[in-house]
């Protein structure tokens, strides 16, 4: 599994415009191929900074599979004219985790 952490800066007064546009983009990432979960968190101290968390089963589901595909042209036209500057982002693999709470 690959976490992908993606930091996001979304022009000033744009943040609602910009997370209703997510959430239709949302369908397009969870029909990916190799796509397990996403969450998409707002900074309390600077409003205007997001965090996108994807995690997918492999690097090149996403670097591939999906920046690759023809549905990464539609989200970007969904989404990247919010950014100022372009997102920075990352990908991490597990080294140590903790167990669920049951």
């Amino acid at each position: 599994m690959i976490l992908e952490v993606a930091t996001l800066s979304v022009s000033e007064g744009r943040g609602a415009e910009f997370e209703a546009a997510f959430a239709q983009a949302s369908a397009i990432i969870s029909s990916m191929s190799g796509y397990l979960s996403h969450e998409l968190q707002r900074c309390i101290e600077v409003p205007s900074r997001y965090v996108l968390l994807v995690r997918w089963a492999s690097l090149e589901d996403h670097t591939i599979g999906f920046r690759q595909s023809e549905k990464y042209g539609e989200w970007k036209r969904l989404l990247h004219h919010f950014y100022d500057p372009p997102p920075m982002v990352e990908h991490f693999e597990p080294v140590h985790g903790a167990e669920p709470r049951t």
